[in-house]
């Protein structure tokens, strides 16, 4: 039975769920094809999940370089068992390599799926699934960048999710929380990018009918706050636009460092009725994100195909690839299949983050810079005021 907990965005309090218990390197999974796996070591968090290297089980214990990553959960928990639901009817090795094969493509960017099942340790179940495993993601890479890419490596990482996206809709599936953090390079292929995370991804067409437009204000702002559609803020579930419409903020972000209304995403309708605005007017939308810099062309004319579209449409993938690869030609630029990441002249160095906290008679700042390491400024008190400033 899938479990009760539903999965919630950022745009609300998530559901109430169980942390997932770490197992120790060496533990045997058998997923319901039988097939066993071993766990090396534990790699990341996600939510209430952890995610471990893995490898088929033989008597070697699993490597640095093992080929496989399996994410586990507590059973009730719902992220997974939603995640999962996709990578079974959408991710198989077979399924992708058919659609590749179709559409003339050397590499896609999605995940394959190798097996799952339930696992009992300790008296309590989990969840497991096994797929493959991945490198950075791209949130690193956009800070070590100084929180902006170059134009022709934003055309580029954009094509390629074009490709993803189309594959993903063709399955039935929108993914509804694309993002820098929910993107990875690949990891023997670093110029290979990867959209993971479906663990907000809905089934718009059951049988390939597209569902109606029905707003529910249960799941207003659902997703990630300042990506997030138009349609998820007012309730509506998401569709096959409203994928494309993140994209969209996300190449604007990626291009000139920070969205419009990234300074107010505690107020959801602020930042849903600033997307609004800039889907009314689009033009003015750029000139306010590009102000100092040209504006590119390309962006705005993606966009302004994608605000065109309605609920059920299918959008015009090949036109908006020709949209994007017009653009990398108005730089004298081609998509040569390397992802170069460099800082942009005129980036910004990612923000400190600033902490204080007591340390016995100590009053203590710690400034947190990317790249940089961590220094902490100490001021010690006594009822007439500061007695000592101790500096890194």
């Amino acid at each position: 039975m899938p479990p009760k907990a539903k999965a919630a965005g950022k745009g609300r309090a998530p559901a109430k769920r169980k942390l997932a218990e770490e197992f120790p390197p060496g533990e045997i999974l058998t997923d319901t094809g039988k097939k066993t796996w071993k766990l090396g070591a534990p790699i990341g968090q996600g939510g209430f999940g952890l995610l471990y290297l893995a490898d088929e089980n033989s008597a070697k214990p699993v490597g640095a370089d093992a080929p496989y990553v399996i994410k586990v959960e507590p059973k009730d928990n719902g992220p997974l068992f939603s995640e999962l639901k996709f990578y079974m009817r959408a991710a198989k090795p077979d399924l992708i390599q058919s659609w590749m094969k179709s559409h003339k493509l050397k590499v896609l960017g999605v995940p394959r799926y190798w097996g799952s099942g339930l696992h009992e340790r300790g008296g309590k179940s989990y969840r497991f699934m096994v797929i493959d495993r991945l490198g950075t993601d791209l949130q690193k890479k956009f800070e070590e960048c100084g929180r902006m890419f170059p134009r022709k490596l934003v055309l580029q990482l954009s094509l390629r999710l074009l490709d993803i996206l189309e594959y993903i809709h063709d399955h039935e599936y929108v993914h509804a929380d694309i993002k820098a953090s929910n993107l990875m390079l690949g990891n023997s292929d670093p110029d290979q990018v990867y959209l993971v995370d479906y663990g907000l991804a809905y089934r718009y067409a059951p049988d390939g009918v597209p569902k109606e437009y029905k707003e529910d204000p249960k799941r207003c702002h659902d997703g990630t706050i300042e990506f997030t559609s138009i349609d998820a803020h007012k309730g509506a579930t998401a569709c096959r636009r409203s994928d494309l419409e993140i994209l969209c903020y996300c190449m604007v972000q990626w291009l000139c460092g920070r969205l419009p209304w990234e300074d107010k995403l505690q107020d959801p309708l602020y930042v849903r009725d600033s997307k609004i605005r800039s889907q009314e007017n689009v033009s003015e939308f750029m000139t306010k994100c590009f102000s100092s810099q040209d504006k590119p062309d390309e962006i705005q004319r993606f966009m302004e195909e994608v605000k065109s579209l309605g609920y059920q449409d299918k959008p015009p993938y090949e036109k908006l690839r020709s949209i994007l690869q017009a653009g990398l030609k108005v730089i004298q630029a081609k998509d040569d299949g390397k992802l170069k990441f460099a800082p942009v002249s005129g980036a910004v160095s990612p923000p400190a983050k600033v902490s204080t906290f007591i340390r016995g008679r100590w009053f203590c700042v710690l400034i947190s810079e990317p790249g940089r390491g961590r220094s902490e400024v100490k001021l010690k008190f006594r009822s007439k005021g500061v007695l000592f400033l101790s500096l890194p």
